[in-house]
This record gives C-alpha cells, sequence and structure tokens, in this order.
C-alpha cells in the first residue's frame, strides 16, 4: 500500500467508507502476502533443485534458519495457487432472463459448480467473491477472476473466445453450440446434443485481462461447467505444470450421476497460446 492511499483511508471522515475501504485493502494486501509466501516457497525449491544447494545453504543465504524453511516449505500455498492468478478471486455466474422472475435465475448447475470452485480456491488461501453477470452479459471483470460463463450469456467471455487462436465456440449450422478446432476443423459436440444427457463437454481458458488472470469455465451446457471445475480439482498442479501462468485453452469431457462428475478428462489439449 504505498503512502498516499493509506492516508486517504486513515484519514476519511466518513467512518463507513473508511471501514468499507480498510477491509477492502486488508483483503487485498493479505492476498499479495500470501502469494510473497509462494514464491518463497517456490524460489526456495528452484534453488534446491536448480541450483542443486541444500536447504540448509539456502537458509543460511537467505537469512533464516532450516527449521523456518521446513516450516514455509509446509505452510505456504503451492505453486499451482498462481493458475488463478494473486487474489482475491472473483467467481462469476450468469443470471438468466426468465419471463416470470423480474430479477432472473441462476441456473443450480452453475451455482453447483461456483460452490465447488469456491472450496478449490479457498483450499489454494484465496479470498474469494461472488459476483452474479446481470442478463445483458454487461459486466467488467475484476484483477482476478473465473467466469463460469459462455459466450452466449457474456460479451467479455464471447470477446475473449472470439481471440482464441486455436478454439472457436459457436453454434452450427443446426444451432447446437459446439467446440470447434480452427486448425483442423475437428469439431467438438456435446453429448447432450446427441441423446446423452449423462455427459457435456466444456471450454476451460485462461487469458490476460486488464492487469489481471481471467479463467473461463463454459460448459456447453450448464452441467459441463461442473465437469470443468472438477477436472481443475483433480488435475491442477499437472495442469499448472504444463501451461503455467501463460495464456491457453482446453477442452473436457465429463459424465455426471445427477450433478456428481463421474469421470472427466481432457478431449483437447491443453494448448498455450502464442
Amino acid at each position: 500500500m504505498d503512502t498516499d492511499e493509506f492516508n486517504q483511508v486513515r484519514t476519511d471522515a466518513d467512518p463507513i467508507r473508511q471501514a468499507r475501504r480498510a477491509t477492502e485493502l486488508l483483503a487485498i494486501y493479505g492476498q499479495r502476502t500470501t502469494e510473497l509466501a509462494r514464491l518463497r516457497k517456490a524460489a526456495i525449491d528452484r534453488a534446491h533443485d536448480e541450483l542443486g544447494m541444500s536447504y540448509t545453504d539456502v537458509a543460511a543465504q537467505v537469512g533464516i534458519t532450516k527449521g523456518r524453511i521446513t516450516q514455509l516449505r509446509k505452510s505456504a500455498p503451492p505453486v499451482e495457487r498462481a493458475f488463478f492468478g494473486v487474489g482475491p478471486v472473483t467467481v462469476a455466474v450468469p443470471v438468466r432472463a426468465v419471463a416470470d422472475r423480474p430479477h432472473g435465475v441462476i441456473a443450480l448447475e452453475d451455482s453447483t459448480a461456483a460452490e465447488r470452485l469456491g472450496d478449490l480456491l479457498a483450499s489454494l488461501s484465496f479470498a474469494v467473491e461472488s459476483y452474479q453477470i446481470p442478463p445483458d452479459g454487461a459486466w467488467e471483470p475484476p484483477a482476478d477472476a473465473v467466469a463460469i460463463c459462455g459466450p452466449k450469456s457474456s460479451q467479455v467471455t464471447a470477446e475473449a473466445i472470439a481471440a482464441d487462436p486455436y478454439l472457436s465456440f459457436e453454434p452450427d449450422r443446426d444451432g447446437r453450440w459446439v467446440i470447434t478446432d480452427r486448425d483442423t476443423g475437428e469439431v467438438f459436440v456435446s453429448p447432450s446434443d446427441n441423446g446423452d444427457a449423462s455427459r457435456d463437454i466444456a471450454y476451460i481458458a485462461r487469458v490476460p485481462r486488464q492487469g489481471g488472470t481471467l479463467v473461463i469455465v463454459a460448459g456447453v451446457h450448464a452441467l459441463g461447467s461442473i465437469g470443468a471445475v472438477e477436472y481443475l480439482t483433480a488435475n491442477l498442479p499437472a495442469l499448472y505444470g504444463a501451461v503455467g501462468d501463460a495464456p491457453f485453452s482446453l477442452v473436457v469431457t465429463s459424465a455426471f450421476d445427477g450433478t456428481t462428475v463421474t469421470q472427466t478428462e481432457a478431449a483437447w489439449g491443453p494448448k498455450v497460446h502464442p
């Protein structure tokens, strides 16, 4: 926090505004502290693995005890936390317009996917905030966000996918939403559209936006988003090992018993954007 920002909060005459802003900044800078702890752990492990240093030597060079290094390596967040940015992370779901519901509704599947994603983010020491994308799709993601939302429900998502160098997510001639490999022409159709309601596919991508990280989780149908979140939960260390913090695309296929995921796997990718 810079001095001007601190003094502005410290001297604010409006107590509600002061308390609100102080709360916001505590969350932001708390997340920065957590990220620094992750970076320190990663750097210590790199010194050991890449430079061949013992942890005793690393401790001496860093200026802490070996016991403290052992403690830090156990308590710091895992390296794959960086997949979602620094935090706080906003999880956004679309509100769908319904004729007899003036405020719209959120699909059960979207709500379930958001809840399970929130659990994953909390396990990575993120502060999690929720956001409802209005029916007109107009919103602006904060610094780090996950949009559980396809291109039909959000212009932000539509623009991000349109810029994907490898995949498109658009209706085909029959009006079905499909994911297509731009290079090979391979088309990924949801099994739900071919009569198998127990299976679906999803598009996953990460793109830079407004100086932060935007992760897109978009099932062809809402159920597919639950499968995508389950894939991330089960495979995040390996996925981060493959793509790091670079922009990428991925197609996931999943099978379900109700909203319980029974199987999930990559059908295409992941592939890092150039």
